[in-house]
């Protein structure tokens, strides 16, 4: 029934439309979801609804202080683990656990790191694949046509510097709900 509203709304009512999907998890189960340009508060709803219409359990990480009360149920309900980062050296290296520790996960990170103009990408969700050893899967929120853009899986190399050229490159040109917030034109 949720699923059902949710293609009404998103695909009909509003008509967005999504190209691609995200892999089967028996094939692929760990992976990371790169969604930009992330320019908006309204790019949460469209994710949480992709992620029931594909039914895929995409969730997300945040620091584990978050996920307190009042609002620590609203956010483990919406697919968030918390990560304890006074475990850890860095934020990197407490996700990568966190995908060593579980048999399946897939989060979804904003390469912005914010919703705000910024000069240039973080690359912490891409030591997170490097180091755990998955994919991304580059997912493109195109306001101005209304397509949300989901790639084939995509294996970091040793040559960081190319894979940020050929990430960075795939968004190029995508405008987000906001465009002046994007960097990519």
């Amino acid at each position: 029934m949720i699923r059902k509203l949710t293609k009404w709304i998103y695909l009909d009512w509003l008509r967005w439309t999504i190209e691609g999907h995200f892999p089967d998890m028996n094939v692929i189960p760990k992976y990371i979801v790169v969604a930009a340009p992330h320019t908006s508060n309204w790019d949460l709803p469209l994710g949480v609804a992709t992620r029931i219409m594909e039914r895929s359990p995409v969730g997300f990480v945040g620091k584990k202080s978050l996920f307190r009360f009042p609002y620590g149920w609203l956010f483990r309900w919406l697919g968030g683990v918390p990560v304890d980062r006074s475990r850890s050296t860095n934020y990197v290296d407490a996700v990568i656990q966190v995908f060593n520790e579980r048999e399946r996960f897939a989060i979804c990170i904003a390469p912005e790191g914010t919703r705000k103009k910024v000069d240039r990408l973080r690359t912490g969700f891409y030591w997170i694949a490097r180091g755990a050893g998955i994919p991304l899967m580059l997912t493109s929120l195109n306001y101005e046509d209304r397509i949300l853009k989901i790639s084939e899986p995509f294996y970091p190399t040793d040559d960081a510097e190319a894979d940020m050229a050929y990430i960075t490159d795939y968004f190029r040109g995508v405008k987000g709900k906001n465009p002046e917030n994007s960097i990519y034109f």
